[in-house]
């Protein structure tokens, strides 16, 4: 029972990383329909900054453990939404009328700039976090010592994750979204000026997706360049799982797939826990091919 619960715990760290990465490529495929695959990049990139403003500002010695990560934590959202929304201006608008196919590629084309520009910056060989930013306490729960910075990591997920699910749905900016979602056309007659819900699509996803490579640094102690395309790859599937463009598809996608992997990877096989959870999720869309959350949606014509 102690290696259940460690396992859910761990699941759930894991998952809630998946769900913030996830909601960056859902996001920009419920307004767009395209799939932002220089999303991993942003990423990774998230943890890269992570590790230089530590090293550079040395904001945990100035503000102590927790106002230091809650500070970088910002640094790194706002620096990542930034560049979003460069990408956006660069790889994406001047191909907004352009076939869909000309997205994609520009989209496989800033991935590989943005994964081989870290690599120049920062080397090809793993970087470590500083050992000491977050306390090693644990906290004794459902009798076992879960570590500290499980707990703080899986709960600055959820304050994300629902901080961004009460702006789409009861702000006046989330609506513009959601419009912009359902019919760009319907929107821009509406006065909705679809490019800032683009520009603004391409800032949130992308700094959540900073702030989860920040938790990946924190978490496991190293990063590396091409860590993007593993963790994107999971985030996608997730997206995936829960419904492709479904905000709280993406969230329940993501979580559910960080406890199909840790507990796989404690009963059943740490060598076979990626492809028990592909398999799990090829049986789930056999049965529902949108997704767990995803809805049928009329073609147009």
């Amino acid at each position: 029972m102690e290696q259940f619960f460690q396992q859910l715990t761990n699941g759930l760290a894991v998952g809630s990383i998946y769900a913030l990465i996830a909601l960056g490529y859902t996001m920009v495929y419920g307004v767009l329909k395209l799939i932002n695959f220089a999303h991993s990049d942003l990423f990774t990139l998230g943890a890269y900054l992570g590790l230089t403003l530590l090293s550079s500002l040395l904001l945990v010695d100035r503000l102590g453990p927790l106002g230091g990560a809650l500070v970088l934590a910002a640094m790194v959202m706002g620096l990542v939404a930034v560049a979003g929304a460069l990408l956006d201006r660069v790889a994406y608008r001047p191909l907004r009328e352009s076939p869909r196919l000309s997205a994609v590629v520009s989209a496989l084309g800033a991935s590989i700039f943005l994964q081989n520009t870290i690599m120049l910056i920062y080397g090809a060989r793993y970087r470590v976090y500083p050992p000491d930013i977050l306390p090693k306490a644990s906290i004794h729960m459902l009798g076992v010592d879960i570590p500290l910075v499980r707990i703080l990591i899986l709960g600055a997920s959820v304050i994300m994750m629902a901080g961004l699910f009460v702006f789409i749905q009861k702000t006046r900016i989330g609506t513009a979204i959601r419009a912009a979602a359902i019919d760009q056309g319907a929107a821009r007659l509406m006065g909705i000026d679809v490019n800032r819900v683009i520009l603004l699509v391409f800032m949130v996803g992308p700094a959540l997706g900073g702030a989860a490579g920040l938790m990946v640094g924190l978490y496991y102690g190293q990063i590396n360049f091409t860590m993007g395309w593993g963790y994107g790859l999971k985030a996608f599937t997730a997206a995936i799982l829960g419904g492709i463009g479904n905000i709280p598809g993406a969230m329940v996608g993501g979580i559910l797939l960080g406890l199909i992997e840790s507990m796989s990877a404690a009963y059943l096989s740490f060598a076979w826990k990626d492809a028990i959870a592909f398999c799990v999720l090829i049986l789930i869309l056999i049965v529902r091919p949108t997704g767990l959350l995803g809805e049928r949606v009329a073609e147009k014509v």
